[in-house]
């Protein structure tokens, strides 16, 4: 067991993971929406997706002993512990400087894809894209009547955490999300804070 590794607010942190290795990811002050990816130790050009993982699961959001699975349909990580109420999302793109453009912002933000890039070039790494990440702890269902996503505010606890185990060797990446302009970090919108994680 490793010590808690802390993910700074606003910006992204990698690690290795071995097979077989498990990986807790602490919502440490609660409502904070970390985007997560993991690569092929190995080959980084195969990395966790969603858009196969919906369909491996044939669902939005998985669920205690599901496998999410790589862009070659093989699993790369399972859950198998989660505290929260298990509201996750598998739909929405990373933040990039282009959303926070949309949203309004004139400067530059802090943004999960530059996070990503950040904490990879930290391990002496590049991602091949920006692929989609599993966003865990966020609440942004479809409505079920309209389709539309809603922007909701994470119900994640402070201290509720979920437990990953790596089936392959890999590379795991999060992002404290440092979305501000859109009320999804907190009950009132809230404010980015940081978050932690462990190698068990």
């Amino acid at each position: 067991m490793t010590a808690l590794v802390t993910i700074p607010a606003r910006h992204g942190k990698a690690a290795f993971a071995n097979k077989g290795q498990k990986i807790r990811l602490i919502n440490t002050h609660g409502y904070q929406i970390v985007d997560t990816w993991a690569f092929n130790k190995h080959d980084m050009k195969e990395f966790m997706s969603m858009e196969h993982c919906r369909v491996a699961l044939n669902s939005l959001r998985p669920k205690v002993g599901q496998s999410l699975v790589t862009n070659k349909r093989r699993p790369i990580v399972t859950l198998v512990e989660d505290t929260t109420p298990g509201v996750h999302d598998m739909l929405v793109a990373a933040c990039d400087r282009y959303r926070y453009e949309l949203l309004g912002c004139k400067e530059y933000h802090d943004n999960c894809t530059d996070n990503l890039a950040a904490a990879l070039k930290e391990l002496g790494l590049e991602p091949p894209e920006t692929p989609c990440p599993f966003n865990i702890f966020q609440n942004t269902p479809p409505n079920s009547v309209s389709s539309e996503i809603q922007f909701l505010p994470s119900v994640a606890k402070p201290g509720q955490y979920v437990t990953l185990r790596a089936d392959m060797d890999l590379v795991i990446v999060f992002s404290a999300c440092p979305q501000d302009m859109v009320p999804v970090n907190g009950p009132t919108g809230g404010k980015p804070t940081e978050a932690h994680f462990q190698l068990l």
